[in-house]
């Protein structure tokens, strides 16, 4: 396959709706002119850093950008192809697939200013655990062991039960200040807690043994 292979399809697609359409004009791979309207088209075999660093010079020229790569090809194809177009709206860039076989142009994306939509509950979150978590233990860019503000209140309920042996989680809770001493104990997500009798909870093997944080 060769980036020329994608130039009829997409220049028949763009004399379709009105332009006048010429290749390898200055630094572009495809320009369309319709009047006062310029289209640009960046073609690639496939996405790219170097496409996307492209087609964003190109937006010097045009508010309309377009990349142009080969349509995908399977799930797996479908997924990588859906991300990078998401990733090229943030970037302000339109993105047509190109289907070989018969020269079928399809547009996944106009180029229009990307305003990301924020998520409240997200962000409620974030600053929820920022706010609970104790100092800053994690080493940014970790290996994937994080130390959370969930797991940091369990060390805490674990390491009284450890001193005091099993208690009740309404004790528990005044004693280390972890509000929801109880519900955790009862939920057991890292498996440290065991319940001894309604409303007493000890540490089980797996808490007495866990590691020292």
């Amino acid at each position: 396959m060769r980036e020329t292979d994608l130039y009829p399809p997409v220049k028949a697609f763009l004399e379709e709706l009105g332009f006048e359409v010429k290749s390898e004009v200055g630094p572009a791979d495809v320009v369309g002119l319709r009047g006062d309207d310029l289209v640009v088209v960046e073609l690639k075999t496939g996405f790219s850093l170097t496409l996307l660093q492209q087609a964003v010079a190109r937006q010097a020229i045009t508010d309309q950008v377009y990349v142009a790569v080969p349509r995908w090809a399977g799930k797996a194809g479908w997924r990588t192809f859906k991300g990078n177009t998401g990733l090229c709206k943030r970037l302000g860039l339109g993105v047509l697939s190109v289907r070989l076989k018969d020269g079928f142009v399809q547009v996944h994306a106009d180029p229009t200013p990307f305003r990301p939509r924020k998520s409240k509950p997200r962000r409620a979150r974030l600053m929820d655990e920022f706010a609970r978590r104790a100092g800053d233990p994690n080493a940014g860019g970790t290996n994937g062991k994080i130390v959370t503000a969930y797991k940091q209140d369990a060390a805490r309920i674990a390491a009284y039960l450890d001193e005091h042996g099993p208690s009740k989680g309404a004790v528990v809770a005044k004693a280390t200040g972890v509000e929801h001493a109880t519900r955790m104990m009862a939920d057991n997500h890292l498996g440290w807690f065991a319940r001894i009798e309604v409303g007493i909870y000890g540490l089980s093997e797996a808490g007495q043994k866990r590691e020292s944080e």
